[in-house]
């Protein structure tokens, strides 16, 4: 995770309440007024009265592909039907019980089978998709099968994405991250002024963005065929931002009771 720099942060704390705004402003500091307007605040009106803090908080958050998918492809072209078929299924064969003897289980293994005739020969056509949680294990297993099987067999490169739900923790992350990060900012501000923080009032997310890979990096999209293993992970990589504003509750620094 990458935490953005949070920018400055805006508070206003209001330490004394002020009375009857939609009149004339002619209260001056200190809670006294000019001659013959109004009455000065009152001490039981000032401590009744809510003291309140408004921060802003930011946080950029980010996670690499969980998924990755591969594609391995056989094929063979023969005179005789049952030889094309034998030959393909022969290696089709050979790849699955190879992923699940590396510890691939059967479920992230898809095979698919395509014959047709083709001129005067017959064609036949067999692929295994492999899905990988393990992006170490499907490089080693990647390599295997190219130190085993002939040219004939083409294996793809890898394509990393994200599974739903992890793009959608993520996004819930960016938010409680961004909330902290305008709590603490609150905390450290009373704390300044001598005052204690009290509950929030209002927890209002303004802002939320999110992208893939890095913004202004437009040429590594367009040579994504010759990247390495990990730039595509980082090509993947989805990063989410949040916006947050925060109102809490200011009260007076609190007394240590005096022991009898």
């Amino acid at each position: 995770m990458s935490l953005q720099k949070t920018p400055p942060t805006r508070v206003f704390v209001e330490l004394v309440p002020w009375t009857d705004r939609g009149r004339d402003n002619n209260l001056i500091s200190g809670g006294v007024t000019q001659p013959g307007l109004h009455h000065p605040v009152s001490s039981t009106q000032a401590q009744t009265a809510t003291r309140e803090v408004h921060v802003s908080g930011t946080s950029e958050v980010s996670a690499g592909p969980d998924r990755a998918q591969v594609a391995v492809r056989v094929s063979s072209t023969k005179e005789v039907a049952a030889e094309a078929k034998k030959s393909v299924c022969r290696r089709l064969d050979y790849i699955t019980q190879s992923l699940q003897q590396q510890g691939v289980q059967a479920e992230n293994i898809t095979v698919t089978k395509d014959f047709r005739r083709v001129e005067n020969a017959y064609h036949m056509e067999g692929e295994v998709c492999i899905t990988f949680t393990e992006f170490g294990k499907m490089q080693n297993i990647c390599n295997f099968l190219v130190e085993k099987l002939d040219s004939s067999v083409v294996i793809s490169p890898p394509q990393f994405y994200h599974t739903p739900g992890s793009v959608e923790n993520l996004r819930r992350q960016a938010c409680l991250v961004a909330v902290e990060n305008a709590w603490r900012k609150a905390q450290e501000v009373c704390n300044l002024v001598g005052q204690t923080l009290g509950k929030p009032l209002l927890i209002k997310e303004e802002e939320t963005k999110e992208w893939e890979g890095q913004i202004d990096d437009h040429q590594s999209s367009r040579l994504s065929s010759s990247l390495t293993v990990q730039q595509k992970i980082k090509s993947a990589t989805i990063h989410a931002a949040s916006k947050v504003f925060l109102t809490f509750e200011v009260k007076g620094k609190e007394k240590k009771k005096k022991h009898l």
